[in-house]
């Protein structure tokens, strides 16, 4: 057994740099978990009518409403075995905005069915996303996001374009600086750019069992439907 990520790329996985095969790595065969400390440039949202839709996201930790520059940054990526049996890998991002810190919460598992990272986002796990991850020729990993759909009791639905955004992630090292750099980008088909941010870290491998999963990481409430 490998990490969710390695299951989902595959022989891709072996491309990218060195240094994102150890970060994509954390798992529990691994035995690692991935902290990442750093500051991100600028976050940034679109045109004026999307932020009562981010604020909305906000109250579950999706999105974030605020926009900054040079803010304080820390991703943590634990991997534990969530309520179903899955092997679920945390991405908790907090951003420490002047006012507050706010949050950008989704935990991952692999999806045999679906053949791709099934990424589950907010405290709640209300919307679950297909995401595609590939190695760029210089080593760098794309993730793009697929179906969005949303799950909250008996409710199965499809999320529609026009009110869906479509994630892109970028992550890449630099040997030069020894940190990460990360560019994200929600756009809407029809409404254009929603929500991103962009800027460095640098990651700290802890063991996963000694770390454990601290209190509030993990989500509130945990969904089965991919």
């Amino acid at each position: 057994m490998t990490s969710i990520f390695a299951r989902a790329m595959g022989d891709d996985f072996t491309r990218l740099h060195p240094q994102l095969q150890r970060r994509f790595s954390v798992g529990l065969e691994s035995g690692e978990a991935c902290v990442g400390r750093g500051s991100m440039d600028r976050i940034w949202h679109g045109r004026a009518f999307v932020k009562p839709f981010l604020a909305l996201g906000a109250r579950r930790n999706i999105l974030v409403p605020r926009t900054g520059r040079d803010v304080p940054f820390t991703i943590e990526n634990v991997p534990y075995t969530d309520a179903f049996g899955r092997e679920t890998v945390t991405f908790v991002r907090t951003f420490a905005l002047p006012g507050g810190p706010r949050r950008f919460d989704a935990t991952m598992v692999h999806s045999p069915e679906r053949s791709c990272v099934l990424d589950y986002l907010g405290t709640h796990q209300h919307l679950a996303t297909d995401l595609r991850l590939t190695a760029e020729p210089d080593g760098s990993l794309l993730i793009r996001s697929g179906e969005h759909r949303f799950r909250e009791g008996p409710l199965d639905l499809r999320v529609p374009d026009l009110i869906g955004g479509e994630a892109e992630v970028r992550e890449s090292f630099d040997d030069a600086t020894g940190r990460f750099r990360i560019r994200v980008a929600v756009t809407n088909r029809r409404f254009g750019p929603l929500f991103g941010y962009e800027g460095t870290f640098r990651a700290r491998y802890v063991d996963a069992l000694r770390h454990g999963v601290r209190a509030g990481l993990r989500p509130v409430r945990e969904e089965v439907r991919a």
